[in-house]
């Protein structure tokens, strides 16, 4: 136990508590606008980023990732809100922790290994463009100093790591912008012109629901949906780090801790979160590495709520802006760009197409299961080749060679690839360089034998593997078939 805390709590200290400080000054903005894209009050944003990221810290799979309240998860629950209220919000978001912890029980964590590359790289990139899409309201209505503050940001993100990394550049930005525009009384947006922050506590609250079936059956689909979504993007936004710290995650706990910490949050007036992408990068790119990253974040994050509310509503926008576009910037994966030509066409489509799908209507989840049924659908055309290499031995005995996968998809191709009827009184059929997959397959080779047995003609299987072999002696037929 001393092991585990030290050892996920302890062994990147310094680094750690000023990236999650880091991260929770990009928390505010973020929560508030979500609340207002679900039609709740800016505190279920706050309370849901703070419980959220303080109970994924303990019970969470991946070490420095950030969890909290999302746009992707907020964009589901408007519908809900505006027709039954808030509580059946809190109930749903209940629902949602339960079926999440149930999906991690069950190895949902599994399914990442079946999202391809581009779908991951599509993925990447459409948050990417999103989050930067995402501060250009930001500018309407702006005058220059809200332009000039939000180059000076970025100046001092990208030049101060050149003069010292000890502490992160984002950090400094947020705090020098933000002594700027009170200095200066520079007429720019603040954090306290995005919504009301309230400066109390978080309380433990049962949803008011009267529970029933009709009850249950009005918020499980928006539950489902949310548990879906949360998952994905949380899976997805752990092997991205992962790949960054070139380390190794629990998918499986992560999706439990998931669903334990959307548990806790609708106890709090919070609403269902999950990871996020761009505070992961700020804190990764911090020089956040473990538990204690995610932990500060929130703690901090409340802190700012109730003990320096008044400061924090002082905090220009254009400072946030800054930072959340050095996000953009970090996350996109420019190098898919450089080797755009280089990579299969088809390749290059399921991204581009994820992309699109993800960007033109913010939702995640709809734009990855394309993306992936897009990417089955090439595998399964390049698969589907099946061709035969026929040449008769010096016994009079026909071989046919078979090349490529037996399965659904080359069945009907594989039986025309025979001439019974013309055929030698001797034919071997060898699939050494090939593998039956399927009842389609074995069904295929049932037809043929039959044709050849019909026409009194004898007919050999060689070269099956194990596997192969089972399947086609399940079928009655013996790898040494007679007429």
């Amino acid at each position: 136990m001393f092991a585990w805390i030290k050892q996920g709590f302890f062994g990147n200290t310094r680094k750690d508590i000023l990236s999650g400080l880091t991260v929770a000054f990009a928390l505010i903005p973020e929560a508030i606008a979500f609340s207002i894209m679900a039609g709740v009050d800016p505190m279920v944003g706050l309370y849901a980023s703070f419980v959220i990221a303080v109970s994924i810290s303990f019970f969470g799979g991946r070490p420095g990732m950030i969890s909290a309240a999302t746009g992707a998860m907020a964009s589901l629950m408007g519908p809900l809100v505006a027709k039954h209220g808030i509580e059946y919000l809190y109930a749903a978001t209940v629902l949602t922790g339960l079926l999440q912890w149930l999906m991690g029980a069950l190895k949902f964590g599994r399914f990442i290994s079946f999202v391809p590359q581009p779908v991951i790289t599509g993925f990447v990139n459409s948050l990417a463009i999103i989050i930067f899409l995402a501060q250009l309201p930001n500018f309407v209505g702006e005058s220059w100093p809200m332009f000039l503050m939000v180059a000076g940001t970025l100046v001092i993100i990208y030049v101060l790591p050149l003069l010292t990394k000890a502490v992160p550049s984002a950090l400094v930005a947020i705090i020098v912008m933000t002594i700027i525009a009170v200095w200066t009384g520079a007429p720019v947006r603040t954090v306290g012109d995005m919504g009301n922050i309230t400066q109390t506590l978080p309380f433990f609250h049962i949803p008011d629901v009267y529970i029933s079936l009709e009850m249950i059956m009005t918020i499980l689909p928006i539950s489902l949906a949310l548990a879906v979504v949360g998952m994905t993007e949380s899976l997805l936004t752990a092997s991205l780090v992962d790949e960054l710290t070139e380390t190794d995650s629990d998918k499986n706990r992560e999706i439990r801790g998931q669903g334990i910490a959307n548990i806790i949050t609708g106890f709090f007036g919070g609403m269902a979160g999950c990871a996020m992408i761009g505070q992961t990068v700020i804190n990764v790119k911090s020089g956040g590495r473990t538990r204690l990253s995610t932990l500060v974040a929130g703690v901090f994050l409340l802190f700012l709520i109730i003990v320096l509310g008044d400061v924090v509503k002082q905090i220009p926008m254009a400072a946030l802006v800054g930072v959340m576009f050095m996000v953009s910037i970090g996350t996109f994966e420019w190098n898919s760009l450089r080797t755009l030509y280089r990579i299969p066409l088809g390749d290059t489509v399921v991204m581009l197409t994820t992309v699109i799908i993800v960007v033109a209507t913010h939702n995640l989840a709809i734009g990855v299961m394309i993306g992936i049924v897009l990417s089955a659908l090439n595998f399964g055309w390049k698969m589907a080749r099946i061709y035969a290499n026929p040449h008769i031995e010096a016994n009079g005995v026909k071989v046919y060679e078979i090349r490529g996968q037996l399965f659904f998809g080359t069945a009907m191709y594989f039986i025309k690839l025979f001439d019974a009827h013309n055929d030698p009184d001797h034919v071997t059929i060898d699939f050494s360089k090939s593998h039956v997959w399927d009842q389609s397959g074995t069904d295929a080779i049932s037809k043929i034998f039959n044709k050849y047995k019909e026409a009194g003609k004898h007919m050999t299987i060689v070269g099956l593997n194990e596997e192969s072999k089972r399947m086609v002696e399940r079928m009655g037929l013996a790898s040494s078939s007679s007429h």
